[in-house]
């Protein structure tokens, strides 16, 4: 029993976790750290990722083991055995990577990015220990057991779809996809942890509330899409005019004024919400934090828009999002608790 006792705070420090590592993800983006781990899962072929250029130079008579890699030639070369190397490059030692022709090494970038990663695997233990206490819950709530189980197969395939962004050089569209499973996650995890509650607050069902706040988590996700668009554009314009900021929305796309135009549909949709929660005393609380949440996300956008993207605004930006739909979710669960099978109120 004192096993089941835990069982939602380890969920909660899962959830935190997780959304440690959309900061994470988001910092790589905004420093544009990608790129700084080339291959997946090791980094340049090693556990431990290098700190300077010379480490991936070639050197003489050294001990490489399989899968080291080394830069020659402005291209990566992967060791395909472990070999002691002789006084000049032999290349029957080497095989060319070919899954994309990213090969430059900014300490940097490596180790924001391998911090990414590392926050992604650290996120998995708690996810692996709540998994299998949720077996104790079998009997009175099946789902605990099988989302706890979606919720590794989904880190799983979230780690795969880390390695096909890696390996497509960030192909805009695998980002969107990597960013969608980690909301799936999060939705996850929040449902764990609110069918293992055994107390409730005294809210009212209210149909009308469930489907508007249903549509409102509908134009978040939109919103979220959307935004990696609008930041797949920045990154263009970096490649193309460098860090000038002012000139990074210039000449912006069309999904950023459908992104912009939305946020106003965004905070009317939620303003209703917390205007029904407050007149008919629903007593959904947390739809108080949504509004705030919305009224932080329209700051930091005018501040990118206006005031040439400040220090972290981007970040900032996709996590209050983020954010922002895993509360709209547990105000959902909240709204429909009657329908979840739970244990008894105490």
């Amino acid at each position: 029993m004192s096993i089941k006792k835990h069982f939602r705070t380890i969920a909660k420090t899962a959830l935190v976790l997780i959304y440690l590592v959309i900061i994470a993800g988001a910092v790589v983006r905004m420093t544009g750290s990608g790129m700084g781990c080339p291959d997946w899962p090791k980094c340049f072929g090693y556990y431990i990722p290098p700190t300077q250029a010379s480490d991936l130079d070639f050197k003489a008579n050294h001990d490489y083991k399989k899968g080291i890699v080394i830069i020659k030639n402005e291209g990566l070369l992967v060791a395909e055995t472990a070999f002691k190397s002789s006084q000049k490059i032999d290349l029957n030692n080497w095989k060319p990577y070919t899954k994309h022709d990213y090969a430059t090494f900014n300490a940097v970038h490596t180790w924001v990015e391998y911090i990414n990663r590392l926050a992604g695997a650290l996120s998995g233990i708690p996810i692996l220990i709540f998994t299998i206490i949720s077996f104790w819950f079998w009997r009175k709530n099946k789902w605990i057991t099988i989302l706890s189980i979606l919720t590794v197969f989904g880190m799983a395939f979230q780690a795969w779809l880390g390695k096909t962004v890696v390996d497509s050089n960030l192909a805009p569209h695998k980002i969107t996809i990597h960013m969608v499973m980690a909301l799936v996650i999060v939705a996850f995890i929040l449902y764990i942890i609110f069918a293992a509650k055994t107390r409730f607050k005294n809210q009212i069902i209210d149909s009308k509330f469930k489907n508007i706040l249903l549509f409102a988590i509908l134009l978040s996700l939109i919103q979220i899409i959307l935004g990696t668009q609008v930041r797949h554009h920045v990154d263009e314009q970096v490649k193309s005019i460098g860090y000038i900021k002012e000139l990074w929305m210039q000449n912006p796309t069309l999904q950023f004024y459908v992104h912009r135009s939305f946020s106003f549909v965004v905070f009317f949709t939620n303003a209703w919400l917390y205007i029904r929660n407050r007149s008919l005393a629903l007593g959904y609380n947390k739809i108080t934090l949504a509004l705030i949440c919305i009224i932080f996300e329209v700051i930091s956008g005018i501040a990118m828009y206006y005031f040439d993207f400040p220090f972290l605004s981007q970040p900032l930006h996709l996590v209050i999002a983020t954010v922002l739909f895993g509360i709209q979710f547990y105000v959902y669960l909240e709204n429909r608790r009657k329908s979840i099978f739970i244990s008894k109120e105490r």
